[in-house]
């Protein structure tokens, strides 16, 4: 079987490559309460509508922990992880994170005639909150956009709507990225919103959109996470 940095299909490798920092991040939140990430809509509604309390959320972890055992058992009979991939993976997700805004920049100054300029609201926020916020949104924002909502469009667009592969995947990015872009204006913790911040994440979201098509899940979120660790952190 193909290493996950060559096959995207490998769903099985990313899968387990992306857990531990689905699990960092899932107990990291336990110290910087009340911040969540903006798509993390599981945990808010466990806290924020239930009330849940340690014991209960630990129990969750549990279920979660035996989901993804599961998940794996079964994508073990088709698919089978290649341990060989984790640095390289790694290694090239770096590469694209410290790459991509730069790419970016370029984009929206020399061909768009757009200043690049993103939004504030992270600075009264700690190094650790900045941290786990970064590994959120490398999870559950490349989860619901690109391995969801992304990979979902370019289906329908496809097999329901019947349009040409090439033009189902072009439609899928495009529109996944402006709604990825669209979901950092919403109140009440949003930007406020403007053009630059706006047009700067759709790009971002079509750079993570092509990587994951091209790369793979687990590169998609690990660039997505170390950039913002790279931008809210380390920066």
């Amino acid at each position: 079987m193909p290493a996950a940095a060559d096959n995207p299909r490998n769903l099985l490798t990313s899968l387990i490559l992306v857990f531990p920092l689905f699990l960092i991040y899932q107990v990291g939140i336990l110290f910087t309460l009340p911040v969540l990430n903006g798509v993390d809509f599981v945990t808010t509604l466990l806290f924020r509508t239930f009330g849940l309390t340690l014991t209960g959320y630990l129990g969750f972890l549990g279920g979660v922990l035996v989901l993804f055992l599961v998940t794996v058992m079964a994508l073990g009979r088709r698919q089978r992880f290649n341990g060989a991939v984790v640095i390289p993976v790694i290694l090239e997700s770096v590469v694209w994170a410290l790459t991509m805004g730069s790419l970016i920049v370029f984009v929206m100054t020399r061909m768009l005639g757009i200043s690049p300029r993103l939004a504030g609201g992270i600075e009264g926020q700690g190094l650790l909150t900045r941290f786990v916020m970064s590994l959120g949104a490398g999870v559950y924002e490349e989860s619901v956009f690109r391995l969801g909502l992304l990979s979902g469009l370019a289906l329908v667009l496809e097999k329901v709507v019947r349009v040409a592969r090439w033009a189902a995947l072009l439609g899928a990015l495009v529109l996944s990225s402006a709604l990825f872009s669209a979901m950092h204006h919403l109140p009440p913790y949003g930007d406020p919103l403007a053009i630059s911040p706006f047009v700067f994440r759709v790009l971002a979201g079509i750079f993570f959109g092509l990587l994951f098509w091209r790369r793979g899940f687990a590169v998609a979120v690990y660039t997505h996470a170390f950039y913002d660790i790279f931008v809210l952190v380390i920066k």
